[in-house]
């Protein structure tokens, strides 16, 4: 770690490259099948392999996914397209080039926001842009030859381009967050970062504080958790800031991260733009974005993280942090929403929502889409406590679990059929009450002579002879009234 005498002298440089697959069925200009885990090499065909004689077409679905990327940060939309050809070596693309956008990006611009300890900020982006991703070379102990699996080139990718204005590992890693659920939200990438569905490459530099000319530039690349950015970007800042203070020179060179010992090591000398060799692709047309496709892909845009955070806490009243967990994930968000839409009982829902429900959750090891209960069952537990038939406790340790055995069932049927209906009747809790004032003499007369804390021992009492049914708020008034004669 920086001491603080080095943090001082230095400003950190981070801009991040974010690469998501997109859920397509199919592949970026070809109509091979997009799936994770297949036998090598059997989602190909002879577009994806190269054969002579074969064109590439777009993928249109692959085209709104990006639009809707762009709209969700607010970037503008190029309406002119043209794909070019990335003329660099790629042993695990058979084209030997890779098809991308050079100069129209599909979305320009744009910002996303992120959560810092020190407030909101709006990471500025330079660009997202479509290309498509390359196959996967496979190095087995031992094996003095590298196979190549091309399933996976040609699946369609977004990359999320930033500007170099994120100043450390917080920042990237919240970015990265935010990146994660706003593709699962638009339903455009599922965000597996250990699958290689998301992943990201890291560009470092330092240049003394106050500067404004930026240092040397080291790309790490493929990092594929977020623990691993923060750890990569730490160990390069730590890196280049020990060569500066030795006088020694950075060199702008791209690096992997080895997640063993949380190091970086040299791959190749960093490439200018020009080693790449543009051109634009002859084989594609020029993809049009009209105004009318712009409006629908609009039309269609599901409601984002920060628009539902902001409708938990000023509509429903809701604190920044259970708001905050809400929308973290986007079937939870949903789920609680419905839930709101049947009671009037916000906190409610979302006590219930980060209490039972998502413990439930954790021990049966599904996400919410498979969670046997209904929106509506869920409102009508809050009913049942609202309405004081049953204390939350009842409602949570003992009607929710037999709930989720029965989900066929409603709330007050179970608890009219396990007699956990409280009983709020005077005349049926006196008799409760009398018997264990009778049964504790003593502890009465300590209450008559200022030992009011001990009430809770008395309710305690009651609860018990009751089985838990006298109704919590009728009993203490009774209860009062008959320890004070």
């Amino acid at each position: 770690m920086l001491s603080e005498d080095l943090k001082n002298k230095y400003t950190v440089v981070i801009g991040l490259e974010v690469h998501a697959q997109l859920l397509t069925e199919s592949k970026m200009f070809a109509s091979d099948a997009v799936a994770y885990g297949e036998t090598p090499n059997k989602n190909i065909s002879v577009i994806t392999l190269a054969h002579p004689g074969t064109l590439p077409r777009i993928n249109k679905r692959a085209v709104e996914f990006a639009i809707r990327m762009g709209i969700a940060c607010r970037s503008q939309i190029s309406r002119y397209n043209i794909f070019d050809r990335k003329n660099y070596f790629y042993p695990d693309l058979p084209k030997g080039y890779q098809l991308t956008q050079d100069r129209t990006p599909i979305c320009k611009g744009g910002a996303v926001t992120v959560k810092t300890s020190e407030g909101a900020r709006a990471i500025v982006l330079n660009r997202v842009h479509l290309e498509e991703d390359a196959g996967k070379s496979l190095h087995l102990a031992g094996e003095a030859d590298t196979l190549v699996d091309f399933n996976r080139a040609g699946t369609p990718l977004i990359e999320i381009v930033t500007e170099p204005v994120i100043r450390n590992a917080d920042e990237a890693s919240s970015f990265l967050t935010e990146v994660r659920k706003l593709v699962r939200y638009l339903d455009i990438c599922d965000g597996n970062m250990e699958e290689g569905s998301l992943r990201c490459d890291v560009n470092i530099s330092l240049m003394p504080a106050g500067s404004t000319v930026f240092g040397k530039k080291v790309e790490v690349k493929n990092l594929n958790s977020f623990s691993n950015v923060r750890r990569a970007i730490e160990f390069e800042t730590e890196r280049q800031a020990t060569m500066l203070e030795r006088g020694e020179a950075v060199a702008s060179e791209t690096r992997t991260f080895d997640a063993n010992t949380g190091t970086t090591a040299a791959m190749r000398t960093k490439e200018e733009l020009n080693d790449y060799r543009y051109f634009p692709e002859p084989d594609l047309s020029p993809l049009i974005v009209s105004e009318e496709w712009l409006q629908r892909i609009e039309a269609q845009m599901p409601s984002l993280p920060e628009e539902l955070y902001q409708r938990f806490t000023a509509e429903y009243g809701l604190s920044d942090y259970d708001a905050q967990v809400l929308t973290d994930s986007k079937g939870i968000a949903l789920y609680f929403q419905e839930i709101c839409s049947k009671t009037q009982n916000y906190k409610a829902a979302a006590n219930w929502m980060n209490g039972p429900i998502k413990g439930s959750m954790n021990e049966r090891s599904i996400e919410i889409e498979d969670f046997p209960l209904a929106p509506e069952q869920i409102a009508a537990l809050i009913a049942l406590v609202d309405s004081e038939k049953v204390s939350f406790s009842v409602a949570s340790q003992r009607i929710y679990p037999l709930l989720l055995q029965n989900p066929k069932l409603t709330p007050l049927a179970i608890a009219e059929r396990e007699n956990l209906v409280q009983e709020s009747n005077q005349d049926a809790l006196l008799p409760i009450i009398q018997e264990v004032i009778t049964e504790n003499p003593a502890k009465v007369a300590e209450y008559r002579k200022g030992r009011k804390g001990i009430i809770g021992m008395f309710m305690g009492e009651v609860m018990k002879k009751s089985r838990g049914k006298a109704d919590p708020k009728v009993a203490n008034k009774l209860l009062q009234q008959a320890l004070e004669q």
